[in-house]
């Protein structure tokens, strides 16, 4: 096994002259997303209307849901598989930005996943919008090499044309919902809500239907009966639930998940909002009362793991729930813009600690990775660039933590490395955050940390593998660089075991 990034900085990627060859699978022209740019950030602005003006998220998710009920879906929403009891599947997260940092983790994904049954995509198929024609570059070319079924639950990118390009693909090309009609009279936020919606292209999917001829053969079919199900594949009952443009649960998706989440069977949660994230416990609500963690940690419901999306990089829990363990996951590293991890505090949790906590990527990784980023942005390289040991030292001196690899013995911590750390948004030990006056870190992860595509590795991308047996599951975390070296070898940046039994 190679070395990760725990092991070695060239582990990390750091210092390899031989870039991979994912750019061989990639089309001649790709776009270059970026998000700063204002008619990106306009193309997506169904979220903050819906935040402003009221969610219509549940409402349009009913009706798809009816829709497919309609057209035979099963009513419990129940995918039942014959998997064996000992088998393997993926996760990825977030991964369609269809550029270089998505590539990049399909060539470990195929050689570390080329036996397993199925993947599921957590979160964030398409960005930015989701719509139906950019699933060629972005889904279909990608995965065409992968002989297996993908399943998915859409993120809140996906939901910025209502679902309709996500539905297509992946529930039997579920025909565009008919134009609901509008009430009378219309309240003044819903007006104003509906003046400004973004709505699909009327000719968007034209391309749809040469795009599948990508990944048609019929090992690679997979049919799901909506945005929101349940796999049941050897010992296990894997869930998918559907957090819309907010981050929440309708009462109709709330009451399924009670419903499906009871028995004995172990269960797997994935989201597209993860129920520990950046140090923090976000529950995630559900309209009507109670919390989606609610059920998780429900004794009688037999959770045994969380995973979400929307989060770009990779972060475990390990949560004490009774006595028993439940591992929360993040795992939104497979394809978009890598969010930072040196922003993350020391982390005191649930009774989770520093040496509990895992990330990918580490923390002085990160740092040094946006360090470069920013140092070329602003044309301040000679400032603002930090090595790899230097963003360690400086994250060991600012938390107060053991980090994941050790520094190097000749990196200095100095007034420069600080003030870079600081301007980045370096987390601080929980003592020292009363000094500080402005709220770095928030306006940083914000406002700043949006935008930082790269496309040169190390990219510090991630995906997961499951096995599952009758009496545990074995997560690992694997890395993707970009570089050759964990393209032919991809590492294992996590590892653990979760009993069943």
């Amino acid at each position: 096994m190679s070395n990760s990034s725990r092991d070695t900085a060239e582990g990390a990627g750091w210092g390899s002259a031989e870039r991979g060859a994912y750019r061989d699978l990639m089309p001649p022209r790709t776009e270059k997303l970026s998000w700063l740019s204002p008619s990106t950030l306009w193309a997506a602005r169904n979220g903050v209307l819906a935040s402003w003006f009221s969610d219509p998220t549940g409402s349009t998710r009913a009706r798809w849901v009816a829709q497919r009920a309609a057209a035979g879906a099963p009513a419990d929403k129940v995918i039942r598989r014959a998997d064996p009891d000992r088998f393997s599947f993926l996760v990825i997260g977030d991964t369609g930005e269809g550029d270089d940092p998505q590539y990049a983790v399909v060539p470990g994904l195929l050689k570390a996943g080329r036996d397993t049954r199925f993947a599921v995509l957590a979160s964030d198929v398409i960005y930015p919008v989701g719509s139906a024609d950019d699933y060629g570059t972005k889904f279909f070319r990608p995965y065409r090499d992968y002989q297996a079924p993908i399943y998915a639950i859409p993120g809140n990118h996906d939901w910025y044309e209502d679902l309709g390009g996500f539905m297509r693909v992946f529930c039997d090309d579920a025909p565009p919902l008919p134009p609901e009609p509008a009430p009378r009279p219309l309240a003044l936020a819903a007006r104003l809500r509906s003046l400004l919606w973004h709505l699909r292209r009327p000719d968007d999917g034209r391309h749809l239907d040469e795009a599948r001829k990508l990944r048609s053969a019929p090992a690679q079919r997979a049919e799901q009966p909506g945005p929101y199900w349940a796999v049941d594949a050897g010992p296990v009952r894997i869930i998918g639930i559907d957090t819309g443009l907010l981050g929440t649960v309708d009462a109709e998706q709330g009451a399924w998940l009670r419903e499906v989440s009871a028995g004995p069977r172990p269960k797997i949660l994935v989201t597209g909002s993860p129920l520990y994230v950046d140090g923090e416990h976000r529950p995630c609500p559900v309209e009507g009362g109670g919390t989606v963690d609610d059920i998780v940690r429900d004794p009688a419901h037999h959770y045994v793991a969380a995973i979400g999306g929307d989060i770009h990089n990779y972060q475990r829990y390990p949560v004490d729930v009774d006595g028993r363990t439940v591992q929360y996951v993040v795992a939104g590293g497979g394809g978009a813009f890598m969010h930072a991890t040196h922003t993350i505090p020391r982390v005191s949790v649930a009774g989770v600690t520093e040496d509990d906590f895992r990330s990918y990527p580490l923390r002085g990784d990160s740092l040094a990775f946006y360090s470069a980023l920013y140092g070329r942005r602003l044309r301040m390289r000679r400032f603002f660039t930090l090595t790899e040991a230097e963003a360690t030292a400086v994250i060991a001196e600012r938390l107060g933590i053991r980090t994941g690899r050790a520094p190097g013995g000749d990196a200095r911590v100095t007034r420069r490395t600080r003030l870079v750390a600081g301007l980045l948004g370096t987390a601080r030990r929980p003592e020292r955050r009363k000094r500080f006056r402005l709220p770095v870190r928030k306006i940083y992860t914000q406002l700043f940390s949006p935008g930082s595509a790269t496309y040169s590795p190390p990219f510090f991308k991630c995906f997961l593998r499951l096995d599952v047996t009758p009496e545990a599951v074995r997560l690992r975390c694997y890395a993707a660089t970009g570089n050759r070296a964990q393209e032919l070898d991809p590492p294992v940046e996590d590892e653990v075991t979760i009993p069943l039994v």
